[in-house]
């Protein structure tokens, strides 16, 4: 009977090990994660989960698991991968046998140089680390964030829900400059500012320090920002070491083709610990952290661990709640030379990307609830088909989009 063990017991690990099991896998499958929790979704940590202060969200409870005859092993270290021999090693020395692997060992928070996390400097990855921010989180509380990416703003908006005082530090001149347009980043800048956030942009750190009661970072124009706790969110590492040390191809992370292999044929790789070629984007290699691609490759790599030779075609997607306002992206809008905008009424608006051929690379949307969902969901589909659609219908509200996709 075959053994198909996944290292990593996030969402996309967790995913692939119950799609094994709908795809008819009869075999052993264990699950391993070095946290003590079962797998959980990671979202909520900076938005829901964090202002209520609620247990993780799990992906399934322990009799999903048992029923679907999954090992779910937690607080596990794995070591070491034995290509030769086929298995994986503990910390503890002892070892597991494997068929197959998959790798969904995800990604880790980057440190600030010269500062470890810990004590009054923190990040935000898992839901221990939400539970150690939360306490901080009360009025009369300031709080430090540095990096205006999607998680330092949904944290802060959090923060500012509970009543803490927030002032977010961002090195470069504008608010989520990887990947979010302009115009977008200035109305969340914008409904910051209007909650109460101070957001510092262009402000390099030049050095932190951290007293008792307090850490304070000292800023390269001479400013100093004095608070009870410093969240350092200036990206994320993706968590390679195994992979490296068992020789297989790493480039901004796990290397792997479109069906999710790895440089060894019987080791798979998927989510946020993985980079791998976009054939929408002329075969490019991207690496994602967000929540769905953990999703559809956790379910993708699963397919093809059973030898059903599928390809990677989903169009890349991201969103982000913070207070009433959601944004939507579709795509990767850096190759676009042309930009159009459709107004919808109410401050709601789409942007629509093109690239120098006229076609549609990319979809951003901003506005209260679920306002773009719709919209946001058939621009996607417009991007997979390769339309190259006419920009004033583009533009026009009254233009469903569901009837350029038909056409």
């Amino acid at each position: 009977m075959a053994n198909f063990v996944i290292v990593g017991a996030g969402e996309c690990g967790a995913r692939a090990a119950f799609a094994l099991r709908d795809k008819g896998f009869d075999g052993t499958i264990t699950l391993i994660g070095s946290e003590a929790h079962l797998p959980y979704e990671r979202p909520p940590l900076s938005k829901d989960a964090l202002v209520a202060g609620a247990g993780p969200k799990l992906v399934a409870d322990a009799e999903r698991y048992a029923e679907a005859r999954i090992d779910v092993l937690t607080g596990k270290t794995v070591c070491e991968i034995d290509r030769t021999g086929r298995r994986i090693v503990f910390g503890d020395g002892t070892a597991l046998p494997y068929d197959k692997l998959l790798l969904a060992t995800g990604a880790r928070p980057r440190v600030l140089p010269g500062t470890t996390h810990g004590g009054r400097i923190a990040a935000l990855r898992s839901h221990d680390d939400a539970a150690r921010i939360r306490v901080h989180l009360v009025e009369g509380s300031h709080i430090a964030i540095l990096g205006g990416g999607f998680i330092g703003l949904e944290l802060a908006a959090s923060a500012r829900k509970l009543g803490a005082t927030v002032t977010l530090v961002e090195g470069l001149p504008r608010v989520l400059s990887r990947g979010v347009p302009a115009e977008i980043a200035e109305i969340v800048a914008g409904r910051h500012a209007a909650e109460g956030v101070e957001i510092l942009c262009g402000a390099k750190v030049a050095g932190v320090e951290e007293l008792p009661g307090e850490v304070r970072i000292a800023l390269e124009d001479g400013r100093v920002v004095s608070a009870n706790l410093l969240v350092v969110g200036i990206g994320a590492v993706p968590n390679t070491e195994l992979a490296e040390a068992a020789g297989l191809a790493v480039e901004n992370g796990i290397a792997v083709d479109g069906m999710l292999r790895t440089s060894d044929p019987d080791i798979f790789a998927a989510g946020d610990c993985t980079s791998y070629p976009l054939p929408l984007y002329g075969e490019r290699r991207i690496r994602l952290e967000s929540w769905r691609n953990a999703q559809e490759q956790g379910l993708l790599a699963a397919a093809n661990m059973l030898g059903c030779a599928e390809a990677h075609a989903a169009v890349p997607w991201f969103w982000s709640d913070q207070y009433d306002m959601t944004l939507q992206i579709a795509g990767l809008a850096d190759g676009a030379v042309t930009t159009v905008r459709r107004d919808m009424g109410e401050g709601v608006f789409i942007l629509f990307h093109l690239d120098a051929e006229g076609r549609l690379i990319a979809a951003s949307g901003i506005g209260p609830g679920n306002a773009v969902a719709r919209d946001i969901r058939l621009a996607e589909m417009l991007i997979a088909a390769r339309i190259h659609p006419d920009p004033a219908e583009l533009a026009a509200p009254e233009t469903k989009l569901k009837k350029l996709l038909a056409a």
